[in-house]
């Protein structure tokens, strides 16, 4: 997406002056953010500069003392994280939340459990567990992950990347709207870290906007289209692969440079 579109069209989310306190600490001193359709956009800051109270306000972890959220145009209040998933807001952070005793089918629609139809389900309260094997393959299909074959198998026995895959397409299964990312590649080598930014291209392609969360600053030249810039709980600017360098974002990121 280029600068020229962004300006046709209208954001998915969009946080207006966002502030929230902690005591005498102000994590977020007015903090903007657009998202549009079809974008990964990167969140980049220094520790400190409101990167994860920013994202935990637009996931219904934290709620903002002042300020606005919209999603699609209308204004909306997010005062749990499930207040965010019913409005298809998927967030997976660092630490994935999957499952590790339990096989990726169950990972996949953990705390979505369906049941069977009809009095097995509404009854005897069976769950459908073919059903939800069958559905589970089918988003890792549609993801292209070819890593991980048999859905029976149990988490645990996966590779830190394969774990992420599983994350991340439990967020691509249920997240309608938006799939927010925190650092998913801090932990994984070369070779996972290059599935996982080929998942995120993935997700993009499928028009689902993605934001991403990440100290690592190739990986975020590597994928985003545009990158927003935190410094001291506000946004301090918005740049591009094409329009800035590395070394220019991190100027700006430590307050050696003014956009």
């Amino acid at each position: 997406m280029n600068a020229a579109t962004s300006a046709v069209n209208e954001p998915i989310l969009a946080a207006r002056g966002l502030v929230k306190r902690f005591g005498r600490v102000t994590a977020l001193g007015g903090a903007d953010l657009e998202l549009y359709p079809g974008e990964v956009l990167a969140v980049i800051g220094d520790n400190g500069a409101g990167k994860s109270s920013l994202i935990k306000c637009l996931s219904g972890a934290m709620v903002p003392d002042e300020g606005s959220i919209e999603l699609d145009g209308a204004a909306v209040t997010f005062r749990r994280p499930q207040d965010a998933r019913a409005a298809g807001i998927e967030t997976v952070y660092q630490t994935l939340a999957v499952a590790p005793a339990l096989d990726i089918a169950t990972n996949i629609y953990l705390g979505r459990e369906r049941r069977k139809p009809g009095l097995l389900g509404s009854v005897f309260r069976i769950v459908d567990q073919s059903g939800m094997r069958r559905d589970a393959k089918q988003a890792l299909d549609d993801l292209g992950i070819g890593t991980l074959q048999d859905i029976t198998q149990a988490v645990e026995t996966l590779s830190g990347g394969q774990r992420q895959a599983v994350a991340v397409a439990r967020a691509a299964a249920f997240g309608s709207k938006v799939v927010i990312l925190d650092e998913p590649t801090a932990a994984l080598g070369v070779k996972e870290s290059g599935q996982v930014l080929q998942l995120i291209r993935d997700l993009r392609d499928r028009g689902l906007p993605v934001i991403l969360i990440s100290h690592n600053m190739p990986h975020v030249f590597e994928v985003a289209d545009r990158i927003h810039i935190q410094r001291l709980g506000r946004r301090a600017a918005v740049v591009t692969p094409a329009s800035h360098s590395m070394s220019d974002a991190v100027a700006i990121m430590t307050g050696a440079a003014v956009a």
